[in-house]
């Protein structure tokens, strides 16, 4: 009966994600919502300029349809999966503002980055008001062992940093076509095995709901993309992958799933220190994937590894959590 659900969720989110694609597309190139290519980017971007943005509106709407049906269908809905689409839904938005600002005002940087920071940080605070007022746990597991600790009224500071974090890695990753399509739907359907094996059956429908629509996208999304998400669409996703690892209390393990963002976060990191206390750059060019573009990669072999890289590291956290 399980099996049959998860496949029919997937296969939901999918269908509506790529029934409506090709109508949206259309619509937004209709209002002019093309993207803007910035000029220190790589200059084989440039051709990418006026490509519809904002496509993460499509698979938001059914990641939140097919989880609502689906749950609503065979199980019996708990507050977790409000909670997650709270924080789908929450992230999309500010995602669209920044989106929304960058395309209509043509200011290419969206949000400033303190209007970005204030309404991720009042979204993870109501997260944990919500997850702590339904007796969520403030112990943080070590994957592999039986060993936890209580990180207690400092657990409310470990929500904002992860999902603040988490969002913005996510988006760092959103750079190449297809890039943002396929590595989230190899990292949600790692948690959904993992909430599957646990017994948590909402925050598997939700997670392989995400699964279908991203790879719905990617039919559109991959090179040459027809579209792209834009914040509105990696924000959701990067909230929406930590709130899943919180809720699965898998915080830890998700540094190994996601590995794939929190390399290119790390890229960001050690290139503006490097550059600002030696004037050195380690990278041609961050977040990691712009780096093997300019080391002459094309940027289907940059994606494609990307994805074995990202398949790995799941498999890899599947193993540590469930047989090691």
């Amino acid at each position: 009966m399980l099996q049959q659900v998860i496949l029919f969720t997937i296969l939901v989110s999918f269908l509506v994600t790529v029934l409506l694609l090709p109508f949206f597309i259309p619509f937004l190139r209709r209002l002019k919502f093309g993207q803007s290519i910035r000029d220190e980017g790589p200059k084989s971007h440039q051709a990418k300029t006026g490509t519809p943005t904002m496509g993460g509106i499509v698979f938001i709407i059914a990641i939140f349809f097919a989880t609502l049906i689906m749950t609503y269908t065979f199980f019996q809905p708990e507050l977790e999966m409000f909670l997650l689409l709270f924080v789908l839904l929450g992230y999309g938005l500010l995602g669209f503002l920044d989106d929304y600002i960058k395309v209509i005002m043509k200011r290419n940087l969206g949000l400033t980055s303190r209007q970005k920071l204030i309404g991720q940080i009042i979204i993870a605070v109501i997260f944990y008001i919500v997850y702590r007022s339904m007796e969520g746990s403030t112990l943080i597991h070590i994957p592999g062992t039986d060993f936890s600790f209580d990180t207690g009224v400092f657990y409310m500071f470990i929500v904002i940093l992860m999902l603040v974090g988490g969002s913005n890695a996510v988006n760092l990753t959103d750079g190449l076509d297809g890039l943002l399509s396929g590595t989230p739907a190899i990292a949600f359907g790692a948690f959904a095995v993992l909430a599957w094996n646990g017994s948590q059956y909402d925050v598997a429908i939700f997670s392989v709901a995400v699964v279908g629509a991203v790879l719905g996208f990617l039919v559109f999304n991959a090179h040459p993309a027809k579209v792209f998400m834009g914040d509105t669409g990696s924000l959701a996703l990067g909230g929406s992958i930590v709130a899943v690892a919180i809720l699965t209390k898998l915080e830890l393990l998700l540094i190994i799933v996601g590995g794939v963002f929190v390399a290119e976060t790390l890229s960001v990191i050690i290139q503006v220190i490097s550059f600002k206390t030696t004037g050195k750059r380690v990278f041609k060019m961050s977040p990691l994937h712009h780096h093997y573009e300019l080391i002459g990669w094309s940027e289907w072999r940059v994606v494609v590894t990307f994805w074995i890289a990202g398949l790995l590291l799941a498999m890899c956290g599947i193993y540590i959590e469930v047989w090691l």
